[in-house]
């Protein structure tokens, strides 16, 4: 039986910046929205949140769902099935990060241009791909998306 990996992400919005969080990937540094994978007996909303804690040490709720995501990593013959959150803060300082995960190296805030200036840095197409549609408005109200556990 096929299963793919379920994951979460949170695009993180602040006085014109957004949150990526810098790791290490295959040996090389890379940049992705605060993301991990959903847990056993976890609602969606609760991992984005999660995962966002864990490597950022924010804690924050989610507004709104951007989107969902089926992508491959061919070479790794794996399957992502992504559920991309959206906080967006309405505060002129960034806040403070402290990743909690020793995998994540940093979180850092950029602008769009930074994050251009990066596109070949980044852990996956995803990132831009989620980005792209907030920025064309895409939004899905956190009730469309139930959990019964």
């Amino acid at each position: 039986m096929f299963k793919p990996n379920t994951t979460v992400a949170c695009i993180v919005k602040c006085n014109h910046h957004f949150l990526l969080v810098e790791e290490t990937e295959d040996g090389r540094q890379v940049y992705n929205q605060p993301a991990g994978h959903l847990e056993q007996n976890e609602s969606l909303l609760d991992a984005a949140k999660r995962e966002l804690y864990e490597e950022t040490g924010l804690k924050l709720e989610p507004q709104a769902l951007v989107g969902i995501y089926q992508s491959e990593v061919k070479h790794k013959n794996i399957q992502y099935l992504r559920f991309c959150y959206l906080i967006e803060l309405e505060q002129n300082e960034l806040p403070k990060t402290q990743p909690q995960d020793s995998d994540i190296t940093a979180a850092h805030w950029f602008t769009l241009e930074q994050i251009d200036q990066k596109l070949s840095q980044m852990r996956s197409p995803l990132v831009k791909i989620c980005l792209d549609d907030y920025l064309a408005g895409k939004r899905i109200p956190l009730s469309g998306v139930q959990s019964y556990l």
